[in-house]
């Protein structure tokens, strides 16, 4: 019985080193050739380590995907769910993106913040303050308007208002300048001194006003992607594993 399996052995070894002669270098050869040396030890237990690293930080990103594609889901269920009356108390970390409605009064005053939409190219950010039904004082984002019509006189927008809570997220740039009402991010708690109100701002997604501020709904900007690092981080596993199988077949061909 052990006659057949050497000489069949013997055999594969004669066909592959045959084949690697013609053809270049292959793994057949490498898989017949001799048993393991001592040189191959070293290659071995640093390929594994590093397509061992490489594999587990695939899996780390793949976890954030998913991690992160709940976050997604839960603010775009905050964003589009039914409208809610505004909280007595709202926070950030539990009432961002709300889906909220108001209804109330539009008081005097607005702040103008530098901005631009697609629709009216660049413009301002038109911040009001809002009193609502029980007395409370917030904050209401009404839309953008062009450069041109930033001191025209607006209609103010009474009764009911639908929109979404949203905390300060532009990054902060430049103080602003008080002389000419021109401010340059939504400082939600700034924004709410200057005007009076509790630092809660509502963005408007619609208007009934056919020549007022034309609002940006809140959308959402973060970024996610996870699933390319996984792919690169997963690709570099394949590159590291043909390196190390390429360098033991030149220690077993003795040629390095």
């Amino acid at each position: 019985m052990a006659v057949p399996i050497r000489c069949g052995l013997c055999l594969g070894r004669l066909i592959a080193l045959e084949y690697s002669e013609k053809r270049g270098p292959n793994w057949l050869a490498f898989l017949f050739g001799d048993a393991m040396n001592k040189r191959m030890i070293a290659p071995i237990v640093f390929g594994i380590v590093g397509i061992a690293i490489l594999v587990g930080l695939g899996n780390w990103q793949v976890r954030r995907l998913v991690w992160k594609e709940a976050i997604l889901a839960e603010i775009e269920v905050k964003i589009s769910g039914p409208a809610q009356p505004v909280p007595e108390a709202p926070t950030r970390e539990e009432h961002m993106y709300l889906h909220v409605v108001a209804t109330g009064e539009m008081g005097a005053g607005e702040v103008h913040v530098l901005s631009s939409s697609p629709a009216t190219g660049p413009g301002y950010r038109i911040i009001s303050p809002f009193t609502l039904e029980s007395g409370r004082r917030i904050l209401v984002d009404r839309g953008v308007v062009p450069e041109g019509q930033k001191r025209a006189e607006r209609m103010p927008e009474n009764g009911r208002l639908e929109g979404n809570l949203l905390w300060m997220q532009d990054p902060p740039t430049f103080p602003p300048d008080f002389s000419i009402n021109i401010w340059f991010n939504r400082d939600t708690e700034a924004l709410a001194e200057a005007l009076g109100t509790e630092p809660v701002l509502l963005v408007m997604s619609h208007t009934r006003l056919s020549n007022g501020p034309h609002p940006v709904a809140v959308g959402v900007n973060i970024p996610n992607s996870h699933l390319g690092y996984a792919i690169t981080w997963y690709g570099f596993a394949l590159v590291w594993l043909g390196m190390t199988l390429y360098l033991l077949y030149r220690i077993k061909r003795k040629t390095i």
